[in-house]
């Protein structure tokens, strides 16, 4: 995403607020395209759905103490000018980090100000001002009533949404459960003007923690640094890995690209120990200290928070995200008639361990690095030393970035040669752009 390009789009009026062709994933509604229609009976799970879908979009479960209150990101956000410290965020810089808007938080004068040019997207105070309004998504700002902010804090969906760009790029309507590629977290934690307590909590100097978040990317996260302080591949490349996505999980064993438990297991994981909200959190896998030094020492795998703001939502988060199907790709993005040959070669070739519909293995999906014909980097890092298999539909979605937990393989043609390489196949030209096609319309 180029800040510049979006600049000219919002200034000059030109974008459009229809949405793009393909489905957008929210929660199951009558206002929802793909929806399942819900009897008069259903009220009680659309009530559920509903308290999920606003725990995902906006609950912070009480992050905005380290966030706001430790790292101090608010005043680098705001700025000097605005009470805050250093030059502050303007709304070109923070689309540039992949921070995205929602155009439906946009009050009509705000939309019509962008439009006509009369908005200044080099000022940090609108980016106060989107971010106390709930329209940047995963991200609010609590304003401390003098224009300027009290704390910051992060939702689910600062990951795992996007927006479709039907306002600008940037800027449009919310994607529930997609992997937010343009996201750059290493950039945007940097920005904080305090990194002692992550540097303490590594056992680094701050200069180091700042190396390495800006050593991620866009699009990339290393939840498992914080456990066991690996910044690093052997190779020397970073040891982040891409955002995955959040949708499609309805009747999917485990949720990350190395295993770790279920849904409602990370969801509390990620609540408590990445986003630093106040709950509980119990996993003594996190005692090893020869495998999670970090974790280990500062006792995460038992973490007791009175109030608990995480243990009453993750049922209702849960079932949101269950809510989530995945998007079927725009109809022109693939040859029908070609992919259809490549479903047979697919159903013979990869359906052993993808299987439809869910396009993993429904049980415990889970393999060493040698059985797909990569390193162990990865898996070795979580208690089962393994992969899961993931699931594929969706595919378009995350093309961004790159393929397989770290994006090793850019191309989904890649990851045909790959495997094709790894399991010998044999697969002849024609296959490999059948079976192509197929993955693409999946």
């Amino acid at each position: 995403m180029h800040a510049l390009a979006v600049l000219a789009v919002l200034v000059a009026g030109a974008g459009c607020r229809n949405t793009p062709s393909f489905d957008r994933s929210a929660v199951a509604s009558d206002e929802h395209p793909t929806a399942t229609r819900h009897r008069a009976d259903d009220a009680p799970r659309r009530v559920r759905l509903a308290e999920g879908r606003r725990v995902f979009r906006f609950d912070t479960f009480g992050d905005e103490d380290f966030w706001g209150g430790t790292l101090r990101l608010h005043q680098a956000i705001e700025g000097s000018a605005h009470g805050g410290v250093g030059p502050g965020v303007s709304p070109k810089t923070a689309l540039g980090v992949g921070l995205k808007v929602d155009v439906d938080a946009l009050a009509q004068a705000t939309v019509d100000a962008l439009k006509a040019g009369k908005v200044d997207l080099d000022d940090p105070a609108v980016t106060v001002a989107l971010l106390t309004s709930n329209a940047v998504v995963g991200v609010t700002g609590f304003s401390d009533g003098k224009g300027g902010l009290r704390t910051l804090g992060i939702q689910c969906a600062l990951c795992h949404s996007t927006v479709d760009d039907s306002f600008a790029p940037g800027v449009g309507h919310r994607l529930d459960g997609w992997p937010n590629r343009d996201l750059n977290v290493g950039a945007i934690v940097g920005l904080s003007p305090d990194l002692s307590a992550v540097a303490k909590l590594l056992g680094v100097d701050e200069k180091t923690v700042r190396a390495v978040l800006a050593s991620w990317g866009p699009g990339r996260f290393d939840a498992l640094l914080f456990l066991d302080g690996k910044a690093f591949r052997p190779d020397g490349k970073s040891a982040a890995t891409v955002i995955p996505a959040a949708f499609g999980l309805a009747g999917v064993n485990l949720h990350t690209y190395a295993g770790w438990g279920s849904i409602p297991y990370w969801n509390a994981f990620v609540a408590v120990l990445e986003m630093h909200g106040k709950g509980n959190f119990y996993d003594p896998r996190l005692d090893d200290a020869s495998k999670f030094p970090v974790a280990a020492r500062a006792g995460f795998g038992h973490v007791k928070a009175d109030p608990d703001f995480v243990t009453s939502k993750l049922a209702t988060l849960h079932e949101y995200q269950l809510s989530l199907e995945a998007p079927r790709p725009p109809e022109d993005t693939f040859d029908q008639e070609s992919a259809k040959r490549g479903q047979q070669v697919f159903s013979g070739k990869c359906a052993q361990c993808h299987v439809a519909p869910l396009y993993t293995e429904p049980g415990w999906n889970m393999h060493s690095g040698a059985e797909i014909g990569i390193d162990d980097f990865q898996a070795s890092r979580s208690p089962d030393g393994r992969y899961r298999t993931t699931p594929l539909r969706g595919l378009f979605t995350r093309a961004k970035g790159g393929f397989y937990h770290d994006g090793r393989f850019a191309t989904l043609n890649a990851v045909v040669d790959h495997y094709d390489s790894a399991l010998r196949l044999g697969l002849s030209a024609p296959e490999k752009s059948d079976l192509l096609e197929f993955l693409k319309s999946l």
